[in-house]
């Protein structure tokens, strides 16, 4: 009988007893598989870029650097409340009201070339964040001193990092040998010299082979070869997963239990997890119509979201329904009582009444703003991304409700990814936050006028180029607070904003999704043993890969 292999979104889940095998014992390895491990990504055709702290680049995409390049330590996405695993680092200390954090190197660490990995190189790829905006994603703006003493980094930061501090643990850490000469935002890194369980040993646009690293500090790979393709499109991969020609990768499949899972119940399989992550309708704030938040108000009013997880998403990504946007059941304890029990409903009459207050007009059947114009606008994202176009399509159907022309613009995913959303090429456009272990990264990543950065200029997140001053001293409240009682308080204030103001449109939750099939290697995070975000694209792979065994 065929079982279910998808978790509950949002459930609460200990993986009980995990040790990583690889930190202390036996590192010889075992037998070591013959077959080749082929992670398949849809993101099309990619350029030589293997720099691992660029946003775009190759390895990034593809996710090839997380067998490369390692983090400080081991976070568990799917329940990020679990204790980090050491890795590269030892063990990471942080003072009472987060605003340093003390890094103890890991011993017996050699970079692919043979050089010492030591706490310099840990600093030095902090530094690099701290001097290059482009790459400080997660702190802009927000270190301090950094200094070295023997084996230990001590980080300072500007502000309180209690909601960032897995966000220093999952930095990939980069060797100062190599990298202290060149330009690092634009490094194409050709050679990747890491401290990863893999080497890079091919690349070219369409696919990347990786060998093991014979010299690994840790669990050697059982992995014979590591195998990175790149399709073009989420039909594309799916057919890949389907036939094998791919065995392990994350992208939406439509009805995947019959699309997927039935071509070989007994090997195939898909995992997800819950937790803050939600994809959001990021909406241009400074251009029309969405400069005006009569009408970005009215647009939430009218868009189905019942309808966009049942469609569009067949189920696999949660249905939001509080009014806050909140992901429930992660988020139910963070709800201000303001909006307890509040809940979205499609309103057209309602967002009509809105318009028709703010000015607007119709004639005919088509809106017409203040200004005299007809309201229509483009909702863009890469072409072959399904579910996404899918959930636009009925956005667009609702504002059709309300006289507003609403076109689906599928794009080229290389141009959505470094031109599109970084400099607010769009209107409007999907596009995914950080999870976390609170809210805190949904809404930073939507509203916090700290990532703010005008038009024309690359934005790390705040897509949508929301400014509030309130909002950004709020966000800054929660994640320097020590109390419970304060950062609620704060909170609050931003939820208030947030259904008050539109600044973007959370459309539904994103757990972390997977497929791969145990044809070949075993040993992948399961709905049993949910040990590590399942995706081969972060920090992680590194972990998993530790644990893969070839198929008895």
């Amino acid at each position: 009988m065929r079982t279910k292999r998808i978790l509950a979104a949002g459930a609460v889940l200990v993986a009980a007893g995990l040790v990583f095998t690889g930190c202390s014992g036996d590192t010889s390895g075992g037998d070591t598989g013959t077959k080749v491990l082929t992670v398949g990504m849809p993101n099309g055709p990619q350029q030589e870029n293997q720099n691992p702290l660029a946003t775009g680049s190759a390895s990034l995409s593809l996710g090839y650097a997380f067998a490369v390049y390692e983090s400080l330590m081991q976070v568990n996405e799917i329940d990020p409340t679990a204790p980090p695993t050491p890795w590269l680092a030892e063990s990471v200390e942080w003072n009472e009201d987060s605003t340093q954090a003390i890094i103890t190197a890991r011993d017996g660490v050699k970079w692919s070339d043979g050089t010492e990995f030591t706490a310099d190189d840990i600093a030095f790829s902090i530094e690099l964040r701290k001097d290059n905006p482009e790459l400080n994603i997660d702190f802009p703006d927000q270190y301090g001193d950094i200094t070295v003493d023997g084996n230990q980094v001590s980080v300072d930061f500007t502000t309180g990092q209690y909601v960032n501090q897995v966000k220093l643990l999952k930095l990939l850490i980069v060797p100062k040998h190599i990298w202290e000469n060149e330009d690092a935002v634009n490094f194409a890194n050709k050679e990747m010299i890491g401290t990863g369980p893999f080497k890079l040993k091919t690349f070219t646009p369409q696919a990347v082979t990786l060998e093991p690293n014979a010299d690994y500090w840790g669990e050697k790979p059982k992995v014979a070869q590591l195998r990175y393709d790149a399709f073009n499109d989420n039909a594309g991969l799916t057919t890949a997963l389907t036939t094998g020609e791919a065995q392990w990768g994350w992208t939406f499949i439509p009805d995947y239990e019959e699309t997927f899972i039935a071509k070989n119940p007994e090997h195939y399989h898909q995992v997800a997890g819950g937790g803050f992550g939600v994809d959001v309708l990021y909406l241009n704030n400074e251009t029309k119509p969405f400069n005006d938040v009569a009408f970005r108000t009215a647009l939430n009013m009218v868009i189905d979201h019942a309808d966009i997880t049942e469609t569009a998403g067949y189920g696999v990504w949660p249905e939001i329904t509080s009014v806050t946007g909140m992901p429930q059941p992660s988020g139910d304890a963070f709800i201000s009582d303001a909006y307890s029990g509040q809940e979205m409903e499609v309103d057209v009459e309602g967002a009509r009444q809105v318009l028709t207050d703010a000015g607007y007009t119709w004639d005919g059947d088509a809106l017409v703003d203040p200004s005299g114009e007809k309201v229509s606008f483009k909702l863009t994202n890469p072409s072959g991304w399904t579910d996404y176009l899918d959930a636009l399509a009925i956005i667009a159907e609702g504002a059709a409700e309300l006289g507003a022309e609403a076109t689906v613009d599928a794009i080229v995913q290389d141009t959505w990814f470094n031109d599109t959303i970084p400099f607010g090429n769009f209107q409007a456009s999907l596009h995914w936050t950080d999870g976390g272990s609170t809210p805190w990264n949904m809404y930073s990543n939507i509203m916090d006028g700290a990532s703010y950065v005008p038009l024309g200029e690359t934005a790390n997140w705040n897509f949508g180029r929301y400014k509030n001053d309130d909002v950004t001293a709020a966000l800054a409240t929660y994640k320097a607070a020590t109390s419970d009682e304060e950062r609620q308080a704060a909170l609050d204030l931003v939820q208030q904003h947030y259904v008050e103001d539109v600044p973007g449109i959370v459309i539904w939750s994103r757990p972390a999704v997977a497929q791969y099939s145990t044809v070949n290697y075993t040993g992948f995070p399961t709905a049993e043993d949910p040990y590590a975000n399942p995706q081969p694209t972060g920090p992680q792979a590194a972990l998993i890969l530790s644990k893969l065994v070839p198929t008895e």
